[in-house]
């Protein structure tokens, strides 16, 4: 089969160290096209792809008929407007995380995806990743009984105020940038809803630095407490670990940046305090993701996480902030 062309809106710093990599380096896909108007950016992306097609315009790109797919690095505030803007050009389209700041803004995507028959996807990349379609197995085969209680943490310290990540007016703010993760890998692995939550949350500049949540949510392992907490004002910190009466799964030293901060690896724990460990030193979520998404546009095989997955994931922080009480330290 043919390479499914891709084109890429907007040439910022995760394109360029992520995304666009993975484009080109995946199989069955071809990094094509980039759209921005500035010559300078537009060579660190030619300098690893030198016959890559650039548009002064994302309206070009997405008038270019080679173009089969578009994936949007945009600032948040962005995302809907540009993916309604990429089905409506006939493209599939891939849309970093998150792909809108509401549950309810995702609908019209929705109804825009089913209208076109085109493929439409958040950018959740973890799920492609080895080590969490493993703890998901090890789950649902009972290897840790039955589940109680789920913790996550993911932090970073980001103190320049004009990153995007810290304004309000771009849609920043510690839940909407890394909440996906914390959120969307237990809902994931587990198959759970959250039935009720609360949340403490610090507010600075208009957007939340740091959010802590608890709660229980529901599913096909019955109910369980769920922990979570974000920030963007601590040292470095991604965990997650599913707590059952006879084991734990933990993934720990940077699950959701897989193979950055440590080599990306999943415990199973069990009685007598053994430990099973899996790594996966070589496995590359944006490559699997690209690879996933092209082979679902040339053969038609379902890709994940749907768009209804990931309304589930919104609505879980749509409720937070709802719910939340602010407070100070």
């Amino acid at each position: 089969m043919s390479a499914v062309r891709w084109g890429i809106l907007g040439a910022g710093n995760f394109a360029l160290g992520h995304m666009a990599p993975a484009i080109h380096a995946a199989q069955g896909a071809e990094f094509y096209a980039l759209a921005t108007s500035s010559p300078d950016k537009a060579a660190g992306f030619a300098a690893f792809n030198p016959a890559l097609k650039v548009h002064a315009t994302y309206e070009a790109l997405l008038a270019d008929p080679m173009v089969e797919v578009v994936y949007i690095p945009l600032p948040n505030h962005m995302h809907v407007e540009w993916s309604l803007k990429a089905l409506a050009a006939g493209k599939h389209v891939l849309t970093e995380k998150p792909i809108a700041l509401r549950a309810s803004e995702i609908d019209q995507i929705i109804a825009a995806r089913d209208a076109s028959g085109k493929i439409a996807a958040e950018a959740y990349m973890i799920v492609h990743h080895p080590q969490w379609q493993r703890a998901k197995q090890w789950l649902e085969a009972g290897e840790i009984g039955t589940l109680r209680h789920v913790d996550a943490a993911f932090s970073f310290h980001l103190l320049d105020m004009g990153n995007i990540r810290n304004r309000k007016d771009s849609g920043g703010g510690s839940l909407r940038d890394i909440g996906v993760y914390t959120f969307g890998s237990a809902r994931f692995v587990t198959s759970s809803e959250p039935i009720d939550i609360s949340a403490r949350i610090i507010f600075e500049g208009g957007i939340d630095s740091f959010t802590q949540v608890s709660g229980i949510m529901d599913g096909p392992h019955g109910r369980f407490t769920y922990g979570s907490m974000t920030s963007m004002r601590l040292y470095n910190r991604q965990t997650v670990v599913f707590q059952g009466d006879r084991g734990m799964i933990r993934l720990d030293g940077g699950p959701f940046n897989a193979n950055v901060n440590d080599i990306a690896a999943v415990e199973l724990h069990r009685a007598g305090n053994s430990v099973l460990t899996e790594r996966f030193p070589t496995a590359n979520q944006y490559v699997l993701q690209v690879e996933a998404f092209s082979n679902a546009v040339r053969t038609g095989a379902p890709y994940g996480p749907t768009l209804e997955f990931v309304r589930g994931t919104q609505a879980m922080m749509d409720t937070v902030y709802e719910k939340a009480v602010e407070i100070t330290l």
